[in-house]
């Protein structure tokens, strides 16, 4: 391949000046579509990008997420897909299972005027069977993890004879995590007249050797980060366990005190799933999803501004450039795909210097995440401790006093005491009996003394996992049906107080769920090492739950341990100085094919609790 080459408007870092899409040369469709969703000007990186893929450039694209670059490679990319061929012709590689869907989502979003065009989204942790019906079906796109797709494709369920443009998002991240070798034999698979577009975030020396070998004379486009101040926002993070995300969300819009608030989740589903769920719980609450026109985007936006509504649930791609000043509050129901994301969704709230706060949803897989989110905003993300049933109990009683009091303020009630008074003498009943009795009627949908539910509810979204949704073709209720029902229903050791028996008991993770990858320890049977010496050393170093740890075999010297595949990279080093007996993990990667033993682990061998 020649030396990459730098256009000379990719050498300026200067800001692009409201350059609108049409002027790109992206078809009606396609402007119609994201013109309905709110996207009105380019980014430097899509203004830079889509001309040149339009014009059949490869490009190694260097920018920061949150950019823009999904709309930089997926516009031009649908623009030269052909609906009537149902062949996959556009092919986009992402490091995460959740990052691969919000890409699919966009793009979906993005093509939804284009009639018969079909995403399927594969990644691991998902039964085959309904990604098999997705590619028979005929998807054009195909978006998905680097395992997965190998898979696919030596099952040959997935052909690519027809592909015309390969696209690796956050390749560094890919790369961080183990996915070189991968990544290159699904390269070594491609038409050799396939378009390719690299992203990453970074250009270290293996992703410039990936360019070299499988990128064409490239035009290389750089997007310098821009460093924004910091905002003055307070995090936190909830372990999820206990009680369902929906009940904490219930407790938080009641307990917390806000301006306006805003709810992330991972799909279109999602957004109308959980608003709905708000509604009946008594908090108004508005979706804001890629289904919806520009006219009812814009009439939800304003609703927002203007104090009519308090509480807005929203996924990543139609949030992007919100600004709603009075944000006061950020959940993330469900963490973002990407670390980065997160740094933007928090910052809808803490705007024109007032102060926000944010609250993640965090699985007890999750928990790693945490680091990383204090490294990409410089701050610290504090557990939150959520309400419990007597501070519910009292925040009620406090609110139904203050109303009755505005009631006796406000209003005439001579005419309501005499009724009152004879009610009293005819019925022989006290005034405060009769008080009672009323504040009984009023508080029987919302109690005032609220119980604990024994039995923690699955949210809808679980309930009705087995459902088909038309527009996100069933695979995103099938995958939260089981990751939310895993981790929702998995109490953790401090999620509720009370004696044991109190506590919901914890939920089993099918382990063909999950996907797995084998890496070799450099301890073994000969330092005096056990299974459970392996499993509580890793839970504990990474707070990884042990039951995300899979099949363990011991050699000599040696030994072979399965873990979920996409291990960020700086836990990883951290598992490399890891000591068990003594001896350094040394972790690495590893091709060996172990089987977990149909036997369970002996009680000797599980790993002892910490206290």
């Amino acid at each position: 391949m020649t030396e990459q080459k730098n256009t000379d408007q990719n050498k300026t870092e200067q800001k692009n000046d409201a350059i609108g899409f049409d002027t790109l040369g992206l078809p009606e469709n396609l402007l119609s579509a994201i013109t309905s969703i709110g996207f009105d000007a380019a980014t430097d990186i899509q203004a830079k990008t889509i001309p040149l893929l339009l014009s059949g450039k490869d490009v190694l694209g260097e920018a920061q997420t949150g950019t823009g670059k999904t709309a930089a490679f997926g516009l031009p990319a649908l623009a030269k897909i052909d609906t009537s061929v149902r062949k996959p012709q556009l092919m986009v590689l992402a490091p995460t299972r959740e990052l691969a869907m919000q890409v699919a989502e966009a793009i979906e979003s993005f093509g939804k005027n284009m009639k018969g065009l079909r995403v399927a989204t594969l990644y691991g942790g998902q039964s085959y069977g309904p990604q098999f019906q997705q590619l028979e079906r005929g998807a054009q796109v195909v978006v998905g993890t680097p395992g997965r797709l190998m898979d696919h494709l030596r099952r040959k369920s997935l052909k690519l004879g027809d592909l015309r443009v390969c696209v690796l998002d956050e390749a560094d991240e890919m790369l961080n995590m183990g996915f070189l070798e991968d990544i290159q034999w699904i390269l070594d698979h491609l038409p050799k007249t396939t378009q390719m577009c690299l992203f990453s975030a970074t250009m270290p020396v293996a992703i410039r050797k990936i360019a070299n070998r499988f990128l064409k004379d490239p035009e290389h486009v750089k997007i310098a980060a821009v460093k924004k101040a910091k905002a003055n926002i307070t995090q936190y993070a909830w372990k999820v366990g206990g009680i369902t995300k929906m009940t904490a969300l219930e407790r938080i819009a009641e307990i917390v005190d806000y301006d306006a608030m805003i709810i992330f989740v991972r799909t279109r589903n999602d957004t109308v799933d959980v608003a709905e769920k708000l509604e009946r719980a008594g908090y108004p609450a508005l979706a804001l999803n890629g289904d919806m026109n520009q006219a009812q985007r814009e009439r939800s936006i304003e609703q927002m501004k203007s104090g009519k509504s308090s509480i807005l649930v929203a996924t990543d791609v139609v949030a992007r450039g919100l600004d709603i000043p009075r944000i006061s509050l950020v959940i993330n129901y469900d963490l973002p795909g990407d670390n980065e994301a997160y740094v933007h969704r928090i910052g809808r709230t803490g705007r024109a210097g007032r102060e926000g706060m944010s609250i993640a949803f965090v699985r007890p897989r999750e928990m790693y995440s945490i680091r990383h989110y204090e490294r990409l905003t410089s701050g610290t993300v504090n557990m939150y401790e959520l309400p419990n049933i007597q501070e519910l109990g009292k925040k009620r009683i406090e609110r139904a006093r203050n109303e009755i009091a505005s009631i006796v303020e406000a209003k005439d009630l001579a005419s309501m005491r005499t009724i009152i008074e004879t009610m009293a003498e005819e019925s022989e009943l006290s005034m405060v009996d009769l008080a009672a009795a009323l504040l009984y009627q009023k508080q029987l949908k919302q109690p005032l003394e609220p119980k604990e539910d024994p039995k923690p509810r699955r949210d809808t979204r679980e309930r009705n996992s087995n459902g088909r949704d038309r527009n996100d073709r069933g695979r995103d209720s099938r995958r939260d049906s089981r990751t939310d029902s895993r981790a929702d229903n998995r109490g953790g050791r401090n999620s509720q107080r009370g004696s044991r028996d109190d506590r919901p008991r914890q939920a089993k993770v099918n382990r063909n769920d999950v996907d797995w990858q084998t890496y070799r320890l450099e301890v073994g049977k000969e330092h005096g090492a056990r299974p459970g010496d392996i499993v509580g050393a890793i839970a504990n170093e990474i707070s990884l739950d042990s039951s995300y740890i899979g099949a363990i075999n011991l050699h000599e010297k040696h030994s072979f341990v399965q873990l979920p595949k996409g291990i960020p990279a700086d836990l990883f080093k951290q598992l490399k100085g890891v000591r068990v007996r003594r001896q350094p993990l040394a972790i690495s990667t590893s091709d060996e094919q172990i089987v977990r033993e149909s036997a369970p682990r002996r009680r000797s061998e599980r790993p002892q609790r910490s206290n």
